[in-house]
Formats: structure tokens, sequence, C-alpha cells
């Protein structure tokens, strides 16, 4: 009898535990599902714009504006040969690193002076300074204090980028709503607690879209900065179609990039905002 009954449980656990992984499938899934569904705005607009690029071309001629066939075919050309995928990586590279650097710093210091009305008071004009200063500005000190390296195309970004995060982050700090600090301090909550469930949701609504628009700047410097700083990388190959006269593999590139932006906006920030944004949804609902 009791070894009867072991083996009902050890059954009925097994069975628990295929319901709960089809529970945690079907989650997963229906979450994709919806994140694809939620795109269809994003693909009708790319659609439409295809649209009026086709008649644009029609009407201007492959000289000046190839078409979206023409240059997803010389796109096709550039990565079958293997010259797109090594300078593409290389933009990614600085493009990435500069964001990174910014992300890191601006996070961290917007964060910190917003704490403080003083450190805000302070750094709100230097932050507007930085703002407007044109990244070209940017790109000519960088060339005369690091050369025609690495390091001047990733300084451009970093510096551009900076301002726009470090704004975000002491604004989203600044925002902070007292009374909830007050109700985790009576409820007695950790300053680990306090700071993920409290504190860290409401700085992340305005961190993510600081990053996503940095993000977008990021890739715009970087192939100015390659363009008329570096010997490779996207930039400086649309500089050669450029010089060569070859429209449609200098759309070529620009589509690279935009498709490689795109790619990094809606694959990995929009599922982690939607992921740290759960809380909006619920309330939503």
């Amino acid at each position: 009898m009791p070894d009867s009954l072991d083996g009902a449980h050890a059954v009925a656990a097994r069975d628990g535990g295929f319901v709960l992984a089809l529970r945690w499938l079907a989650e997963r899934a229906s979450a994709v599902l919806a994140y694809l569904w939620s795109g269809w705005g994003a693909v009708s607009s790319l659609l439409l714009f295809c649209a009026l690029w086709e008649w644009g071309g029609q009407y201007y001629g492959p000289l000046i504006l190839p078409g979206p066939l023409a240059t997803f075919g010389r796109l096709g050309e550039l990565l079958a040969t293997g010259l797109a995928a090594p300078e593409l990586w290389i933009s990614a590279r600085r493009a990435l690193t500069g964001l990174g650097a910014a992300v890191l710093a601006g996070s961290v210091l917007g964060m910190l002076a917003g704490r403080s009305l003083t450190a805000a008071l302070v750094s709100r004009p230097l932050v507007t300074l930085l703002l407007g200063m044109p990244p070209i500005a940017w790109l000519v000190l960088a060339m005369l204090w690091f050369g025609m390296g690495d390091a001047t195309p990733v300084f451009t970004v970093a510096v551009a980028c900076f301002p726009i995060v470090f704004a975000g982050a002491m604004q989203g700090a600044r925002t902070l709503d007292g009374q909830l600090t007050d109700v985790a301090r009576v409820y007695r909550l950790s300053w680990w607690t306090t700071l993920l469930d409290v504190h860290l949701p409401h700085v992340v609504s305005y961190l993510l879209p600081a990053w996503i628009t940095a993000l977008g700047i990021s890739w715009k410097v970087v192939v100015m900065a390659e363009l008329l700083a570096t010997s490779d990388g996207a930039g400086a190959a649309l500089a050669v179609s450029r010089a060569q006269l070859d429209m449609a593999g200098s759309l070529g590139w620009v589509v690279a990039v935009l498709g490689l932006l795109l790619s990094l906006e809606y694959l990995l920030l929009e599922p982690l905002k939607r992921r740290l944004e759960r809380w909006r949804m619920a309330d939503a609902g």
C-alpha cells in the first residue's frame, strides 16, 4: 500500500511539473506573439516608406535615386562578397563602445545629480552646453586630440550621447515619489528591495527612452566620424561609394546601418523595456 501511494505521488508530481512547463511555454509563446503583433504599425510605416521610395526612384531615375530593389540587390552583393560584414562590425563595435560608456557614466552621474538639488542646478547649464555642441565640432576636436584611429569615433559617440542619458537619469531621480520611500521605510524594507521595487521601476521609465534616443544618435555620429576620420567602417565605405558615384552602393550602406539600428532597438531594447515596465501594463489592465 505505501509503495502504491509513493508511485501515485511520483506520477502526480511528474504530471504537475509537465503542466507547469507547458504553462510556462504557453505564456512565453503568447508574449512573443503579442510583441510581434504590436509591431504591425512599424512594419506598415516601413512598407509605406518603401512605396514612396520606389515612386521617387521611378520619378528621378536610378542615377539620382535608385529604387529599393536596386539598393537591396547591391547590398546583397556586398554581403555575399564579404565586404559588408567586417565594415558593419567595426562600426557596431565603435558605436556600442561609445554608447556603453555614455550609458554607464550618464546613468550613474545623472541619478546622483538628481538626488541633490544643488548638483542638479549646477549640472543643468553644463548639460545644456553639451546638448548644444554639434557632434561635428566634437569630431574636429577628437581628430586633433586622438588622431585618425578608433578613439576618435568612440569619443565623439560618447560625448554626443552622454548629455541625453544624463538628463533622463537626472529627471527620473528628481521625480521620485518621496511618499513611496516613506512607505518603504515604515514597512522596514531593505535598501536593496527599496531600490529594486520602488526606485528602479520609476527611474527606468525615464532611462529607457533616453537610451533608445542615444542609440539612434550613436549610429548617426559613428557613420559621420568614420566618413571623415577613419579608413574603415561603414562610414568610410560610404565615402568610397560616394567617390565612385555608386548611388545604389551608397544607399545600400545606409540601409545596412539602419537595419542594424532597428534590430538593436526592436530585438534588444524594446523587449527589455516591456519586461521592466510590466507594472505599467498591469496598471493599465
